[in-house]
């Protein structure tokens, strides 16, 4: 099975580096009054780096709420 997972990640990081070499034409990137000129790769990478900090957060929030939910009032009278 670890072969398996190894042949898995390494077939995924040939596939990114392809995916980098074969967009390296600039773009601009623009939001309010600020501007980048960044290689598409780069632009792509960052939006899923984003994505995967503010889903983590999001998980972690959840998980965090409903186990203050589950947990009975410590100051509450039987």
């Amino acid at each position: 099975m670890r072969i398996l997972y190894l042949f898995v990640l390494v077939v995924l990081a040939c596939v990114t580096i392809l995916f980098a070499l074969q967009n390296m034409q600039a773009i601009t990137v623009s939001f309010f009054s600020w501007s980048l000129t960044l290689p598409i790769a780069l632009v792509v990478v960052g939006a899923y780096a984003l994505g995967m900090a503010s889903g983590g957060s999001l998980l972690s929030f959840l998980r965090w709420t409903m186990r203050r939910a589950r947990k009975p009032a410590s100051g509450s009278p039987s």
